[in-house]
């Protein structure tokens, strides 16, 4: 159970999960911890992205100060993950982060006052001139991702670094959004801020301190032609005639929401335990 007992749910966290049977406990732990400590109920929603070692089990067993949720994603890929996830929520306020907690949790604390503030997106940059950013991989991996937000900057609001995984919302909003997420790879960051930004919706870049984790599932090597092909399929997307975007917000007592539901989703064949 909560820490702060019962009443709605305020923040819910995605966490997308791929044979994340080691690092995912110390994840866990950080994350309720800091949730705990911050005034606000919160959920976990942990992502099995269709995982062949332990995570399963992890995530079942899981006990900490924050109720944990998992839901099962049977179609590989960390956007498919994400999307799930995201679309399960319910609360006014929800993002995304990873597994292994690259970003340090310290920078929820300014997501949250953004929110409240009414900025309907913030992620973190490891780009902005006020982050801390250790061993960020190879040389290939920065020069890479380097050139492809310079790609993308005019699709996702002017953001300097759509791939940190540290990513928050007003609920509402997220729904929409991840309701018409078709990008399941690691691109999918950029077709789901578009989505924001199609919306209406401005998008806050704030600092963080980021330090590269081992284990790692992203490969220049393996993966950078199929990155291509899915920003060319968002370019397509984005040029394409769509329904007409709500309006971005509208003042709800102390918080912004969005006035939009996203259409039923049928979740991936599957399960779902809870745990907490």
């Amino acid at each position: 159970m909560s820490a702060l007992g019962g009443g709605p749910v305020q923040l819910e966290i995605v966490v997308p999960a791929y044979n994340e049977a080691e690092r995912l406990p110390a994840g866990l732990a950080l994350l309720g911890e800091k949730l705990a400590g911050i005034g606000v109920r919160s959920e976990i929603i942990v992502v099995d992205n269709a995982s062949t070692d332990g995570t399963a089990e992890v995530i079942a067993g899981w006990r900490g100060p924050v109720p944990v949720r998992g839901l099962y994603c049977a179609q590989r890929g960390k956007g498919a993950a994400v999307r799930v996830g995201l679309l399960a929520t319910r609360a006014p306020y929800a993002g995304f982060c990873d597994a292994d907690m690259a970003t340090d949790l310290a920078a929820l604390d300014g997501a949250l006052e953004l929110l409240r503030a009414g900025h309907p997106v913030v992620v973190g940059s490891r780009r902005h001139p006020d982050s801390l950013v250790e061993g960020y991989g190879q040389l290939m991996r920065r020069l890479g991702a380097i050139t492809f937000n310079r790609l993308v900057r005019d699709l996702a609001g002017d953001i300097a670094d759509t791939q940190c995984g540290f990513k928050f919302f007003f609920g509402p909003l997220a729904r929409a959004a991840a309701a018409d997420l078709r990008t399941a790879g690691f691109a999918f960051d950029v077709e789901l801020l578009m989505h924001c930004v199609r919306r209406g919706a401005s998008i806050t870049g704030i600092p963080v301190v980021w330090s590269d984790r081992p284990g790692t599932t992203f490969s220049v090597r393996r993966h950078t032609s199929q990155c291509l092909l899915d920003l060319a399929r968002i370019r397509a997307r984005a040029a394409a005639p769509g329904r007409p975007a709500p309006a971005p917000a509208q003042r709800s007592g102390a918080t912004q929401l969005l006035t939009v539901q996203p259409p039923p989703l049928a979740l991936p064949k599957g399960h779902e335990a809870k745990t907490g």
